[in-house]
């Protein structure tokens, strides 16, 4: 706990000081403790990269790196192509390594580990674009790395370039299709078997995620790749208990990254580093400067990347745990000059950690791609109630939360959902429609089946945008967002349930007049623009609908006035002046097809219109501003 604190303070990777405590044990520092097995430290190390990778797939979300994955899977393959032969490059002929051990080298440091990313970037949050693509990058380029690796670590010659790529892409598909099979089975599996007990479905979903790495393994495919991909589906499905789940593999993977950490810092002797460190640091500068960069800058080719963002992506290639690990399995393999390679890649991981870590949030800074707090991710954990058809949303309202302020009725939960229980300061109470909600509440939330994916969403959004989330920027979809336009253009309605239209209200029109909009009994009145020169009008009768523009009333039975769209007749244009000579009726079409406009009736109420829109109408009438 004192090693997270203080990394957490001052910026630096928790690694280096796990790596410190292991080497203060070892041989030659307080502990005295004497440990050379590489095997077991291979071992156990592949282990925790299982349950790492499994931590980060589970915890990964699809919609960021969605669009990302393109960039990543370039960077992952191309990237660490070109990484691996400008560093393999740097060490033959700079340091005066053998062609092995070189490539050696440059295959081990070519992977980055995004948990050493994200841990010193904690007070600088990035935009999801670039952590989609750190992130994906980290969880994809493992793979690969160990392949290479591996290749080079066998007896006799490497096979040739061609040869290598064939078995490469292979041992990744393989990997691939396993982890996304097992990936969906088990999310299908969860989904519909209710386990005896809550605390099961954490260890169920580690245990599918470990299960991808073995099959993997077994079918001669990438199990690195295959346990990602499986805990990336099991983390992006509806699971129930989701939270505790993500909350269970975050601590498995603190627990296997301390403990490789300490393992590695007892395996290397310290002693032995002297004549290693200048070659570790000509080696690390080529890929600090060098093949990091050339790697980002050629796999972003074919994407319209900003400079500066290639730029934090090229230094923000830090190395953890992973090559370290890896660096133990020419240790292995016997491979000669393999502890030599051991010594370079611990020197560099350590030194480069220390020079990249602290600099870069203040590189974020410099190049402003650093983002502003926003409202934290709203966590909702589900609990499935099987015998009753309904779910169990339990959530509470974080500290940068827009739910803060708002009452149980704004929060307009779906038909088939409602706040059942706040819990507030300890104590748990049935909330009213008019209780406010205040930051740090836990909110308990029944939802039936059919509504529960609904629930969420809203619950989300008004977290994300206020009480009026969904009014001011409304979305359009099938459930019947949208928005009206302005300008003369056509306004869209969509029916919501219960009969009513969401729309933009007190907009600008060309004339300057603002269109007013207000709520009427049963309905939401839309009202996106005005015609020229004059502000719109419109009310909705109980059970209505409308959504448009000009002067129009909806009748008890939702009819529609100029420039609106009944729930159940054509769209009708917005009122437009018919041509001279020509003859119209009032609510009928003109010979050029436009809509005739409805004479102005101010101060006339439509049957079953509120009191309090009569009088937005009076007001509006004589020139005043409806608030």
């Amino acid at each position: 706990m004192a090693a997270v604190r203080v990394s957490s303070r001052s910026g630096l990777p928790s690694l280096l000081i796990y790596l410190g405590i292991g080497i203060a044990i070892g041989q030659d520092g307080l502990g005295g403790v004497v440990f050379d097995n590489a095997g077991l430290t291979q071992i156990l190390g592949y282990a925790a990269l299982v349950v790492i990778l499994a931590e980060g797939g589970l915890g990964t979300k699809w919609k960021e790196i969605k669009p990302a994955l393109p960039r990543a899977a370039l960077l992952s393959t191309l990237g660490v192509a070109v990484s691996v032969g400008v560093t393999a490059a740097g060490a033959h002929y700079l340091v005066g390594l053998e062609w092995r051990q070189a490539l050696l080298v440059g295959a081990v440091v070519s992977s980055t580990d995004a948990a050493a990313v994200f841990s010193v970037l904690r007070s600088v949050p990035l935009p999801n674009r670039l952590t989609g693509v750190l992130e994906a990058e980290s969880g994809f380029n493992d793979a690969p790395v160990v392949i290479l690796v591996v290749a080079f670590s066998t007896a006799g010659p490497v096979d040739h370039w061609y040869v290598l790529i064939g078995e490469i892409a292979l041992e990744l598909a393989i990997g691939a299709a396993i982890g996304l099979a097992l990936g969906w089975l088990g999310a299908f599996a969860m989904r519909h078997v209710a386990l005896p007990a809550s605390g099961l479905y954490p260890i169920a979903v580690m245990a599918i995620a470990v299960s991808a790495y073995a099959a993997g393994a077994m079918a001669h495919g990438s199990g690195f790749l295959a346990v990602y991909l499986a805990a990336l589906i099991l983390g992006n499905s509806k699971l129930p208990h989701a939270a505790a789940t993500r909350g269970f593999a975050e601590g498995l993977g603190w627990i296997g990254q301390i403990g490789m950490f300490v393992l590695l810092g007892l395996l290397v002797t310290p002693h032995n580093l002297g004549d290693d460190i200048w070659p570790a640091l000509i080696i690390g500068l080529v890929l600090t400067v060098v093949a990091r960069p050339a790697s980002v800058f050629l796999g972003l080719l074919p994407f319209r990347v900003p400079w500066r963002e290639k730029t934090l992506l090229s230094w923000a290639g830090l190395r953890g745990a992973v090559p370290i690990v890896l660096a133990t399995i020419p240790m292995v393999g016997q491979v000669p000059g393999s502890e030599r390679v051991f010594n370079i890649v611990f020197v560099l991981v350590v030194v480069y950690t220390l020079i990249q870590g602290p600099t870069l949030p203040w590189l974020a800074r410099r190049l402003r791609l650093g983002e502003g707090e926003e409202a934290a991710d709203l966590g909702i954990e589900s609990a499935p109630l099987e015998r009753l058809r309904g779910h169990l949303l339990s959530t509470s309202i974080g500290p940068s939360s827009r739910m803060h302020g708002v009452e149980i009725g704004e929060l307009r939960m779906p038909a088939g959902s409602a706040v059942t229980l706040v819990v507030r300061d300890g104590k748990s109470f049935v909330p009213a429609p008019t209780t406010v909600l205040r930051r740090g509440d836990d909110l308990l939330v029944v939802a039936t089946d059919p509504v529960r994916e609904a629930a969420e969403r809203r619950l989300q959004a008004v977290s994300e945008g206020g009480k009026l989330a969904g009014w001011l920027h409304p979305r359009p979809g099938p459930e019947g967002r949208d928005g009206g336009r302005t300008g003369g253009r056509r306004a869209r309605a969509g029916r919501r349930p219960g009969g009513t239209a969401g729309g933009r209200g007190r907009e600008r029109s060309e004339g300057g007049g603002p269109g007013v909009g207000g709520p009427a009994a049963g309905g939401v009145t839309a009202l996106g623009s005005a015609s020229k020169g004059s502000p719109s009008e419109g009310s909705v009768a109980p059970g209505g609908v409308s959504g448009g523009s000009g002067s129009g009333r909806a009748a008890p039975g939702g009819g529609m006035g100029t420039g609106s769209r009944s729930a159940s007749g054509p769209r009708a244009e917005r009122g437009v002046r018919a041509e001279p000579g020509s003859r119209t009726e009032p609510g009928s079409r003109s010979e050029s097809g436009q809509a005739a406009p409805l004479p102005r009736r101010s101060g006339v109420p439509s049957l079953g219109k509120r009191k309090d829109d009569q009088t937005a109408d009076e007001r509006v009438n004589r020139g005043q501003r409806v608030e």
